[in-house]
């Protein structure tokens, strides 16, 4: 079964979430003269090359310094100014840690840590360059928001909530282009999952780029197994909706996770913590990357390769199911 080719009629792809990134900070910045964007060497990559050519003045360029970036935006956040660090997910979360422990979350300064590339987008760079560890390590720091948005919708609701509270968060961001989920639920709170298909059969909850292969596998096995799944982009790692999390899970019918990380610490670890301590036995099944060296190749390789794919997702189903 050739998943991939599934004809998707009702959705339209738009762009990578990173640039929508990068429109609504110009947007945004275009009447707020307190946004500020720090960047290490990474305007290009990060799509700001035009938020620096009209806002000059709201730019600062460190180099490849992840430590002396987030440092210094801590600072700037201190005295008021709407921070945003931006940066390589794997440079910005191993590098810098200590910055972003000490700093941004102990301290309590409200730092926009903006993680682009992130998971596997740089594919044939290899293991150097794949952030499979962001939410682990983030998720052990306190005082800390995660959001790994699924679609530009998303992205853009992100941002905007992040313009608005006074906390720390990090917000993740791919560089492939997504299409647009969820034209029926258009709601984003930050701490609420968005449910984009409901169903009773088994519940597929996932994160970032990893939604829109979870969808797919959703409608396959519709279409195929005339089982109906629930299917949730839980875009905020920390704080995680437990309260939407416990109603997926009532049923006692199966969960799959997927996400594009490592399978320790992330999104997947968090729900079967959760669950688990609240007496739930549901079938589950966390799919992401396992812990041993990545593959090297583009991201749809590695996807396919461990399973983050319609088709790998669609297996987990029908074996947990035993249809």
């Amino acid at each position: 079964m050739e998943l991939d080719i599934i004809e998707e009629k009702d959705l339209i792809m738009g762009k990578a979430n990173q640039e929508v990134f990068s429109q609504t900070l110009q947007d945004l910045a275009a009447t707020d003269k307190d946004i500020i964007v720090v960047t290490s060497d990474s305007r290009g990559s990060g799509k700001l090359v035009p938020f620096g050519q009209k806002y000059p003045d709201q730019i600062v360029e460190i180099g490849i310094a992840e430590q002396n970036l987030v440092g210094v935006s801590a600072g700037l956040a201190s005295a008021g100014k709407k921070t945003f660090a931006v940066s390589p997910a794997c440079f910005l979360t191993a590098r810098a840690l200590e910055q972003i422990k000490n700093d941004v979350a102990y301290s309590d300064n409200p730092v926009k840590l903006v993680g682009i590339s992130a998971g596997v987008s740089y594919g044939a760079l290899g293991t150097t360059h794949h952030s499979l560890h962001d939410f682990a390590v983030l998720r052990a720091i306190n005082n800390m928001i995660i959001v790994a948005p699924a679609d530009n919708f998303e992205t853009e609701q992100a941002l905007r909530k992040a313009i608005e509270i006074n906390k720390p968060i990090y917000l993740r961001f791919g560089k492939k282009p997504m299409p647009n989920l969820g034209e029926s639920n258009q709601c984003f709170e930050l701490g609420k999952g968005r449910v984009l298909e409901s169903g009773e059969g088994i519940a597929i909850i996932a994160a970032g780029e990893t939604v829109y292969p979870a969808w797919k596998a959703a409608k396959a096995l519709e279409e195929n197994y005339d089982v109906k799944a629930s299917v949730v982009s839980m875009h905020t790692i920390k704080p995680l909706d437990t309260d939407l999390l416990e109603e997926l899970a009532t049923n006692g019918k199966p969960i799959i996770t997927v996400e594009e990380h490592m399978v320790n610490g992330g999104l997947g670890e968090a729900c079967a913590s959760h669950l688990f301590q609240k007496g739930f036995k549901n079938p589950f099944q966390i799919i992401g990357i396992p812990d041993e060296y990545t593959v090297t190749g583009s991201q749809v390789e590695i996807f396919n390769h461990y399973g983050i794919s319609p088709q790998g997702i669609l297996k987990v189903a029908v074996e947990l199911l035993k249809i």
